[in-house]
């Protein structure tokens, strides 16, 4: 979902290179949602082999990887663990706007309206087991590390951020932010252009890059009254947040009480909205579950097994893959060549 705090937020547009020599930690599951929403045939079908598996993820991964791969940026992905209690909520109102969607679906189907079927097919993405485990061996393919983080991969990546192993978070969502990651990279995984919500229309889209400091001095906050501020609009621990208060008011409201969250969430009659205390939702995200558990090594290119999962096993085209391994061998050895002929 996302914490839906993007419009106090400084966004600092900026240029792919500017990224060259850097390590970004990718949250997994969001990338791959936004591949399976976004990558769909006209009527909205995701794409299949010829088996009838789904392939749009593994799409998404195979174009938007080398790509940022040949820039000299160097990727790693976080990957969900065990799911917090109070996220379960989420998942339930999650799954029944699928199930809405899906009834949706099938009703512009039989009208034969192209643009519903596609714009609520998007609305049905489900992200399965199998597909997280072609998604893992491809990017083993590519050399990339696979972090499966204790609980969310937001609070790992963040973690990794804050420990100086990586430059930024990739990812769309501000969550990250509440995490503690000092820098968040936006729109990487889909530059080019990007589907207008609730629209069938495109726009054109940049990397931005939101710091966490610049953004705590000019909202005047500290890391913790973000937190509650998030609370209040709400996150993916409390859906909803309080009702009738929007990201703007939510931030008077902290700055109001500054520290004392006890009387923050009086006023806003937190337990007229939810039946578990405030503390609950602010320590969880505080003290999410992260471990140092993890190696950021990059592989060299497996050529076999990338062209095992993606032709053998996905019918895509022989040609276009291995032209894609040919620029990544290609890169790397000019490379090499450049820092021999440094040395």
């Amino acid at each position: 979902m996302g914490v839906a705090i993007n419009d106090l937020l400084i966004k600092n547009e900026i240029e792919l290179d500017s990224l060259i020599g850097k390590t970004l930690v990718v949250d997994a599951p969001l990338w791959l949602y936004q591949f399976l929403s976004s990558i769909r045939q006209p009527d909205g079908s995701l794409l299949s082999d010829s088996n009838g598996n789904t392939t749009s993820h593994l799409i998404g991964l195979s174009s938007r990887i080398p790509k940022l791969m040949t820039k000299g940026i160097k990727l790693a992905f976080c990957f969900d663990g065990k799911t917090p209690d109070l996220k379960k909520q989420e998942r339930e109102r999650r799954k029944a706007l699928k199930i809405k969607a899906e009834n949706l679906y099938q009703e512009a189907a039989k009208k034969k309206n192209i643009d519903d079927m596609k714009k609520y097919a998007a609305r049905t993405t489900r992200l399965t087991k199998d597909m997280i485990e072609e998604a893992k061996n491809l990017l083993d393919a590519f050399g990339i590390p696979v972090i499966d983080s204790p609980s969310e991969a937001e609070a790992q990546a963040s973690h990794i951020v804050k420990n100086k192993g990586a430059y930024a978070v990739a990812t769309n969502d501000a969550d990250v932010l509440m995490f503690g990651s000092p820098k968040l990279i936006r729109n990487i995984n889909l530059i080019g252009k990007r589907k207008k919500t609730s629209k069938l229309a495109y726009q054109s889209v940049k990397p931005e890059l939101i710091d966490l400091a610049e953004n705590l001095n000019h909202l005047g906050i500290d890391n913790d009254q973000l937190i509650t501020l998030s609370m209040l609009v709400g996150t993916d621990f409390n859906v909803g947040g309080i009702k009738g208060i929007g990201p703007k008011n939510a931030l008077k409201l902290v700055k109001k009480h500054n520290s004392d969250f006890d009387n923050l969430f009086k006023e806003t009659k937190w337990d007229e909205h939810f039946q578990f205390p405030w503390t609950d939702v602010f320590y969880l995200i505080k003290n999410m579950p992260t471990t140092d558990n993890y190696r950021l090594e990059w592989k060299t290119i497996d050529e076999e097994k990338i062209m095992k999962i993606l032709v053998d096993n996905h019918d895509f085209s022989e040609e276009r893959v291995n032209n894609t391994i040919k620029k990544l061998v290609e890169e790397k050895e000019s490379k090499q060549q450049k820092s021999l002929a440094d040395f």
